[in-house]
């Protein structure tokens, strides 16, 4: 691991000027992915600034009806909330598919919302990635790509987005708030919030340099049935093939995003009308444009299947 300075602001404002104003410097919270990072080169900050001290570690409700999580919230404590238990469901069981124990007592709201890719290609410093360094090219294109983006990639990254917490409040509508390091505070919805690779993949994320989550905003409760479905390698400790996140309602009316699949939170409004024919009808227009690799063409199919089995336990 490189060297690096460190420091602790005060506010969340003199934070997000520490990391703008200081030429290759990171936030640093729980630490879980940044670390793991550091430690393989494949981030060298010069400078760490240390937000843990901001006092951002609350659940609140708003004035609408939501719930306002703080950015520093811990992982473990926002799965085992009571509001968040009671309205959010798919929220708690989100967070509880995710990672270990260990890992869930550290991680925080932000910090899962950023972290970066598990693709292979990524982690491996001999291989070329335009994730981790820009114009080098894309190794998964031509190598093992089983784990990889059926849609959304590029011809420059296939890489997914690996987080389990992004899925759900991707159905939940959250919205993302900000603040800059003049004290401007701006709110983005979920949906814009991580980026497709286009021509620049080493851009997650739509946030601005220095730009700090403060909070993310859950709108009021929605109805029906909370569930999170996630097919994996092994039953712990493994990233999703495939996830769905749904609320599904006996009407037969709901909302569905799905994980693994893509570099960001997958969700087709357009598509949720047809969950009333099952899913085959779903599946055929989310993952419409869709552009496997022979390697992962089984997770249009185990994408149809999970949510089959998502609308059999939502009837039952």
């Amino acid at each position: 691991m490189k060297s690096f300075t460190y420091e602790r602001p005060d506010t969340p404002a003199a934070a997000a000027a520490a990391v703008a104003g200081t030429p290759n410097a990171k936030f640093i919270a729980g630490g879980t992915n940044l670390l793991d990072l550091m430690k393989l080169q494949i981030e060298t900050p010069a400078h760490l600034v240390d937000v843990n001290g901001l006092g951002l570690d609350t659940v609140e409700p708003t004035g609408e009806g939501g719930l306002r999580i703080g950015a520093l919230v811990r992982n473990t404590d926002l799965a085992a909330h009571p509001r968040v238990r009671k309205d959010y469901a798919v929220l708690s069981r989100a967070l509880l598919a995710g990672a270990s124990g260990q890992l869930r007592n550290k991680a925080t709201t932000a910090g899962n919302l950023l972290q970066r890719t598990r693709c292979p290609y990524f982690y491996d410093t001999a291989q070329a990635c335009n994730k981790r360094q820009p114009g080098s090219g894309c190794s998964a294109l031509d190598g093992v790509s089983r784990s990889l983006a059926v849609i959304g990639s590029s011809e420059a990254c296939i890489a997914t987005h690996p987080g389990d917490l992004a899925v759900a409040m991707r159905v939940l509508d959250a919205t993302v708030e900000t603040v800059d390091g003049k004290g401007n505070e701006r709110t983005i919805p979920m949906a814009e919030f991580h980026r497709l690779p286009g021509d620049k993949p080493n851009l997650d994320t739509t946030l601005r340099p220095g730009e700090l989550i403060t909070a993310v905003t859950l709108p009021k409760p929605v109805a029906g049935t909370h569930i999170y479905r996630k097919v994996r390698d092994r039953a712990s400790y493994a990233y999703a093939l495939v996830s769905v996140a749904a609320i599904l309602r006996k009407d037969g009316s709901g909302h569905v995003a799905f994980g693994g699949v893509a570099p960001k939170p997958w969700r087709v409004e357009a598509a949720e009308a047809d969950l009333q024919k099952g899913a085959k009808a779903v599946t055929d227009k989310v993952f419409s444009g869709a552009k496997p690799t022979e390697d992962n063409a089984f997770k249009l199919k185990l994408a149809e299947r999970t949510l089959t089995a998502a609308l059999t336990q939502a009837r039952a």
